[in-house]
């Protein structure tokens, strides 16, 4: 069995649809996956390299500005036919705003309101180009199950948004007297 990170996954998964760049993987993936699974630079490259060194993928010769275009393998396209049927793991929610609403007692609510302000222009963004890509008639059914995931969290993210006012002046507090949040159980979890 092949170990592939969800990273060398991706790759393969998205060299189905044929050869490719490591620049042109780059640019796929922020348009299929990008909004939900971030692939960096430097981890395409990093992953193309051990893809090709264990088999799965082979590049061809550099083209333009020495890009090396890549394709599956049989032995690629087997790694994921094994690693796409193992169930996935749970989401983690690594939202940095967050961490500002968690601690925000230490913060003037202005401040912090502007936080969340500036976020809410990144999520009507995020839906409205969700609604514009449902909005064309063609695509994979499942990449369009996949925007409507996307629209709809969009939309939940920014509801909660609208309710965040009276949610914090219910609880308001000063700055000096913010509490530290509650740790429960072993190690400190919150």
């Amino acid at each position: 069995m092949h170990n592939l990170n969800s990273t060398a996954a991706t790759i393969l998964g998205l060299l189905h649809g044929g050869e490719a760049s490591g620049y042109e993987l780059l640019a796929v993936a922020e348009k299929a996956v990008g909004a939900f699974w971030t692939l960096t630079r430097s981890q395409v490259y990093r992953e193309l390299t051990a893809l090709a060194h264990r088999g799965l993928i082979t590049g061809g010769d550099a083209g333009p500005r020495t890009r090396v275009r890549y394709q599956l393998t049989d032995a690629g396209r087997e790694a994921f036919a094994q690693w796409i049927v193992q169930p996935p793991g749970t989401e983690q929610i690594r939202y940095p705003l967050l961490l500002s609403i968690v601690f925000g007692g230490h913060l003037d609510k202005g401040t912090l309101m502007g936080f969340v302000e500036g976020h809410r222009v990144i999520h009507q963004e995020r839906r409205d180009d969700y609604r514009t890509r449902l909005a064309l008639p063609e695509g994979d059914a499942h990449l369009r199950a996949t925007l409507a995931f996307g629209q709809r969290y969009e939309e939940a993210v920014l509801a909660w948004m609208d309710d965040l006012p009276a949610m914090l002046d219910a609880a308001e507090t000063t700055v000096h007297e913010a509490p530290a949040p509650a740790l429960e159980g072993r190690g400190g979890r919150l």
